[in-house]
């Protein structure tokens, strides 16, 4: 084993390492590495404490760090819970105003409704009040007739039953009266309660003058002018009997309490925009001085119920204008005569006498028809008062004569099935 060597820097020479000569340097090498390994640890451990050290300040610093932003998110919930009950309050608190107004319209309307229906309810039952107590009347008056008959004579029976129908006939006129009165209170209650605008009652009118002008004249075309076109409300296209259109007629319908002068002008102002050669106001409610029909400043003006005889006359006149026109062409003197007739007086009188009688005649076959159902209900009345006096009569008879007394054909049967009381059935054999 070759011996380590050394060299001299001053000189170079090799010098042998022999044991004892190494041995203070390798233990002076030895002290060297331990101290600077024994240094290193203590640095090492000193890194080592600072670097917990720093490691639970780090911790320290986390965990503070950590409870600000928990409390900065507990802050941040509490505010965005506080923002979103306010919102929700108030969306509850609007919304639930416009319930209240909702609930409380409601409320009103029904309110209303039941204001009307209790009245017309009252009013019924006020009607029904006045029917029992009129039977009863009659009942009792019916009653106090078979009293008297039995009682008296032959001529005390008449003379207390022609009192009696007296009286009943006094006190049934004032039920009548009453329940007449009754029955146009009523019928008035519904009239209000069922009463709609003004607007809908019109176009309720325009629709049955348009149906009544189809129905009368099919040939005729009848057509109702659209909402916003020239005013007017029905248009009547005059066909005469070989196919040729005479002319055209303007209706304007209203139903209104208080007639207007302002309809004249623009009706006058609608039938030039519509170019039609006659222009009629069909209303309830006429001008002052008009019981009829009239022509007041070149418009023709009519009840609703003379409309369809207006229609007639004024039809008529179209179709022989229009013959006239065809038959004499070129002759201006003619039309203008034509024209004069039309709207002068003569032939409004002819008109206004058509209609007259047209109306006469519905109003008198109305009163016959009212009088002939009055009468037939009168006489149907006295031969049952007089059956019934009769065959009490010859009950009364019959109990004290017994069977000798002769049967009468036609009375036993009534005596054996009495007549039934209101509101029964006959009993049959």
């Amino acid at each position: 084993m070759t011996e380590p060597t050394i060299i001299c820097p001053n000189c170079k020479t090799e010098i042998k390492l022999t044991e004892s000569l190494a041995a203070p340097l390798i233990e002076a090498t030895r002290r060297g590495f331990e101290q600077r390994l024994a240094q290193k640890d203590a640095d090492i451990a000193k890194r080592e404490s600072a670097l917990h050290s720093r490691e639970e300040a780090l911790s320290k610093e986390k965990e503070t760090i950590d409870q600000q932003v928990a409390e900065r998110i507990r802050q941040e919930r509490v505010k965005i819970a506080a923002e979103e009950a306010r919102k929700a309050k108030l969306a509850s608190a609007t919304d639930l105003e416009q319930r209240t107004r909702q609930l409380a319209d409601l409320e009103e309307v029904l309110r209303q409704r039941d204001a009307k229906l209790a009245e017309a309810q009252k009013a019924q039952a006020d009607l029904l009040r006045k029917q029992r107590e009129l039977d009863d009347a009659k009942r009792e008056v019916e009653l106090t007739i078979e009293k008297r008959v039995r009682a008296g004579l032959a001529a005390t029976r008449e003379q207390a039953k022609k009192e009696a129908e007296d009286e009943l006939k006094l006190k049934v006129m004032e039920k009548e009266e009453t329940i007449s009165s009754m029955q146009k209170q009523i019928e008035e209650l519904k009239r209000k309660a069922e009463q709609g605008s003004q607007q809908t009652q019109g176009d309720v009118q325009e629709i049955e003058l348009e149906a009544l002008l189809t129905e009368k004249f099919p040939q005729d075309t009848i057509e109702r002018v659209p909402k916003g076109e020239y005013g007017g409300d029905v248009v009547q296209r005059v066909v005469g009997p070989f196919g040729q259109v005479c002319g055209m007629i303007l209706w304007e319908s209203k139903r209104t309490k208080n007639w207007s002068d302002g309809w004249l002008s623009k009706l006058r102002d609608d039938q030039h925009a519509a170019k039609a050669d006659l222009a009629v106001i069909a209303t309830q409610a006429l001008p002052k001085g008009v019981e009829t029909f009239d022509q007041v400043d070149g418009i023709w003006v009519t009840h609703f119920k003379y409309a369809i005889p207006i229609a007639v006359a004024l039809r008529q006149s179209l179709i022989e204008i229009a013959t006239a026109r065809q038959a004499t062409e070129g002759q201006q003197t003619k039309m203008e005569m034509v024209y004069q007739y039309l709207t002068g007086p003569r032939f409004r009188q002819r008109v206004q006498a058509i209609v007259e009688a047209f109306s006469s005649m519905h109003e008198d076959l109305q009163k016959e028809k009212k009088a002939i159902t009055k009468q037939w209900a009168k006489r149907e009345e006295q031969i049952d008062r007089v059956m019934q006096a009769a065959v009490g009569m010859y009950g009364d008879l019959q109990g004290i004569a017994g069977k000798t007394l002769q049967e009468i054909e036609g009375l036993e049967m009534r005596a054996l099935n009495p007549l039934p009381a209101d509101g029964e059935e006959p009993i049959q054999e």
